[in-house]
Formats: C-alpha cells, structure tokens, sequence
C-alpha cells in the first residue's frame, strides 16, 4: 500500500489470527515488519519475530523502538469468560496497553491503531445498526477493558500529540484463525463439522452477529495507517446481521452435511444482537467489506483443510 513502503511496522500480538494476517500484507505492501508476542501457531514469512510476553514492558519498549507504526492488537481473555475474573483486565491489559502508549510516546511513533471490539464495547439492545456515537456500556468485562484502553489512546492524543486510531472490529473469521479457542465461532463451526465432531452453542443459537473476512479487516487496518487526522473510533464490520442458527445452516449447505448440534444455557456476557454501522469507515477510510460471506466461508474451509 502506498504510504508503507520502508515504513517500520510493529505488530504486538502478531502472531495471532488478525496479527498473522496483518504481518504478512505488511510485508506485501513494503513495510519493514516486526512482530511481537507469543510464538506464532501458524508460521509465516513476513519479516522479524520477537518472543515477548505484553506484562514485559522493558522488552516491549525495546521492540516498539525506531517504529514508526506500532499496531496494538494482544488482547486479554474471551468476551465470554471474562467475567470469571472481573479484575483481570484492570490488573494485566490496560496496565500493559498503557505501557504501549508511554513507548510509543517515548519512540516518537508516527502512529499507534488499537484494534478495540466492536462486539463489546457497545451498550446491549440498540438499534442495528450501531453507529460509533450510540452509547458504551460493556456488559463484560473484556468490553470494559476494550474501552478503557480507547480512552486512553484519546488521553495521549491530547496530552502528548501521539497519533493513535481506534478501530472497533466485529467478528472477523477466516484463514489463520485457530479453531481451538474460545473466540472464532465460524473457524471453530467449521473445523468440527470436517472431523465429524459435534458443535456446542450458548443460548438457543438466534444471538445475531456481524461476520466480516479476515482480508477485509486488514484493509481497513491499513487504510488507517496511512490516514491523517482521524481522532475517533472506526467500526470495522460487514454491516450484515446473522445469527448463529443462520451461520450453521450455511456451513451445512457449503458442506452438504448435517451438523450436530448442542445448545447449552446462554452466557450473561453474550450481547444478544451486534451488527455495527460502517459508514464512518466508508467516508473516512475510503473502505468497504468486499468478500462475500459464503466465498468467504469457502476460503476458511479450504484453508482449514490444509493447515
């Protein structure tokens, strides 16, 4: 992309499933690639790997040194089992994300993008869709710390001029997402309809989310590294409601099998319904979701075939 060729990209968390992907159309588009944190699942090549844990700030402010772009992407626990431990967010990631933001200050980085959660953060029962000025009011604790974090990307805009973007993400699925987590029901759906495996869903399966592919996301990622001036957060979605029900229906007909089935009781940190309204993105961005849902879900089928 034109704006990040030479440029010194740090990714923490790169060795996830948005950080993998990130990685490597970094490294397309020219920039000099750094990725920071746990050993990646998947290997890829796209540039220089840090072991690194996001609790070890001496290591992080090493890694974040010279960059001229940080990308913020480690999270903490599930949205759905972070409630077990309310305070862990508080005591590990927005301490951690705010050591981010002091070695971002510190190395004069052109620019810091926290991807936030557009699942999370909003306030449960608005309007669909939700728009990013529709009120905060996380109902876990993973939201919580989302959020706080945003807040204090805001804080270091004004206090120390540091450059920071806020994408809120919805549901992103596709190739290098680990089927094995607690996140990632599209991944997880699929991998075990292949093996024959049972599926387990919380609630009766009519939760409502909005699914956007994995290459959509990061061109909406990096659109916002090279855009000047935007100060408030950017929902990154499809703009297109499905529910759980809906999306199993769909890997049936991909598939052309039945899949079993289990619905377990609901968790209180399940939002009901979430599909984020994009237009801000569209303006701001010049971006829009351009993979279509079932070619998008081909493609994660097929890369899990293979993996």
């Amino acid at each position: 992309m034109v704006g990040l060729s030479g440029k010194r990209c740090v990714v923490l968390g790169g060795g996830g499933f948005i950080g993998t992907n990130l990685r490597v159309a970094l490294q397309k588009a020219g920039a000099v690639v750094t990725g920071y944190g746990r050993r990646p699942r998947f290997a890829v090549e796209a540039g220089k790997w840090v072991d690194g844990d996001f609790a070890d700030r001496e290591a992080m402010a090493h890694a974040i040194a010279g960059a001229t772009h940080v990308f913020h992407l480690i999270g903490s626990a599930d949205p759905g089992q972070s409630n077990l431990d309310p305070g862990l967010d508080a005591r590990t990631h927005v301490p951690a994300s705010i050591a981010v933001l002091e070695a971002c200050r510190d190395a004069n980085v052109e620019k810091l993008l926290f991807l936030s959660s557009g699942g999370t953060v909003y306030r449960p029962g608005l309007p669909l869709p939700i728009a990013e000025d529709a009120p905060t009011d996380p109902i876990s604790a993973y939201g919580i710390g989302k959020l706080t974090v945003e807040k204090y990307c805001a804080l270091f805009r004004r206090l120390f001029g540091l450059d920071t973007v806020v994408l809120r993400i919805a549901n992103p699925y596709g190739p290098f997402q680990c089927p094995h987590r607690g996140q990632g029901f599209v991944a997880k759906l699929l991998y075990r309809a292949l093996n024959g495996e049972p599926v387990q869903i919380w609630g009766d399966g009519q939760i409502v989310r909005d699914y956007v592919y994995v290459d959509d996301v990061i061109q909406a990622i990096l659109a916002a590294a090279v855009r000047h001036g935007q100060v408030e957060p950017i929902n990154v979605g499809s703009g297109v409601g499905r529910s759980l029900r809906d999306v199993v229906l769909d890997v049936e007909r991909l598939l052309e099998r039945r899949i079993d089935v289990s619905f377990e009781v609901g968790r209180a940190a399940d939002t009901p319904a979430n599909v984020l309204d994009i237009r801000r993105a569209v303006v701001e961005l010049d971006w829009a979701p351009r993979q279509p849902w079932i070619n998008g879900l081909r493609l994660t089928h097929d890369w899990l075939i293979t993996a």
